[in-house]
């Protein structure tokens, strides 16, 4: 279980991608986790940032988050982020089949295309699963075997009810921990992971709004 840490002192820095189409609740999952509420959000504009504490398996681990637009028309904005990402949580509705095919469509071309670390940790997370069994139009066996194909971790979560929305986290960065060839000094993760007059102890402002769930 990560627990939260405080200051401005770390051991790591990570950089963690959340991508998939507009309105899948990429916005709604970083504020549970980051803030542990939720909100009826509205579409990203560009790309927001958040920075999150945490301490797992005794490492102070201090995560840069950074929540992309999933309309087309800011694809050309948000492609220069993947560099250094660590992490790329691909999220779904497991209500709408669209936002589940279009990963592989879409969203794995932009990661093999943009993602500077080979090795990268990729995340598949079905999000929405507090809606009727009636509404979910993309089982979880399916996530299953598109995880399983791709080389992802899955968990299928809920950001208005916080279920698995920790655990995804958790889980992500563990995996970034026991990948040797992800954890690089902070003066060279600086130098990847944060945009230029950021600091790592003082980021910029977000830069846009939010995603819908």
């Amino acid at each position: 279980m990560a627990m939260a840490a405080s200051g401005g002192e770390f051991d790591h820095l990570f950089k963690v991608l959340l991508i998939g189409d507009s309105g899948v609740g990429k916005s709604s999952l970083l504020l549970r986790f980051t803030a542990d509420t939720f909100d009826d959000l509205s579409p990203t504009i560009g790309v927001d940032f958040k920075v999150k504490m945490m301490t797992l398996g005794g490492k102070r681990l201090k995560l840069t988050i950074w929540d992309t637009a999933g309309q087309e028309r800011f694809r050309t904005l948000t492609s220069s982020y993947y560099r250094g990402a660590q992490g790329i949580i691909l999220v779904y509705d497991v209500s709408r089949r669209a936002t589940f095919t279009d990963l592989s469509d879409i969203w794995l071309k932009e990661v093999d295309r943009f993602s500077t670390k080979p090795d990268c940790i990729k995340m598949l997370i079905g999000n929405k699963v507090d809606l009727e069994e009636r509404e979910r139009v993309v089982t979880k066996k399916e996530g299953i075997a598109f995880a399983r194909q791709h080389g992802c971790l899955f968990l299928e979560a809920s950001a208005k009810t916080s279920i698995n929305v920790q655990r995804c986290f958790d889980e992500l960065v563990q995996k970034i921990l026991d990948t040797p060839s992800l954890i690089d000094n902070v003066a060279q993760l600086k130098k990847n992971v944060l945009r230029p007059g950021e600091t790592a102890d003082l980021p910029s402002p977000a830069a846009g709004g939010a995603c819908g769930c």
